[in-house]
């Protein structure tokens, strides 16, 4: 896939993952901590945001940097295909919904054997 398809995917999964949280790209850029221009321009896919940006973007978006570093390329996949990863990327669930399922899920580990349930998504605050 060329470059410029690959950046107009990332800002399209950004955009939706906003728009499922319910965030304007102003409250996002500062929730996140980067320039309103520099993420609408990202999200039209023009830039190419570095890991770090878009482990803000995660945080600020509660979606787990794993979901957003595939969606970039940084990370394959088969690295990242937890469950957690899978229901923290949801763009069609709410941020109750999700930590919720996070909750029965984690639960359901522990109880089938599990020494430690995944915790790849930080707890809700």
């Amino acid at each position: 896939m060329p470059e410029s398809e690959h950046l107009a995917d990332l800002g399209r999964f950004i955009r939706e993952q906003r728009g499922a949280a319910r965030m304007s790209l102003r409250r996002l850029s500062e929730v996140a901590g980067i320039s309103n221009p520099y993420l609408s321009q990202i999200e039209r896919g023009l830039r190419k945001p570095s890991a770090e940006i878009l482990q803000q973007l995660a945080k600020a978006l509660r979606i787990s940097a794993e979901t957003i570093y595939v969606q970039a390329g940084i990370l394959d996949p088969s690295e990242a295909g937890s469950v957690v990863a899978a229901i923290e990327g949801d763009p069609l669930l709410k941020d109750s919904q999700k930590q919720a399922l996070l909750q029965i899920y984690r639960s359901f580990v522990l109880e089938s054997g599990a020494t430690e349930a995944p915790t790849e998504a930080p707890e809700p605050e």
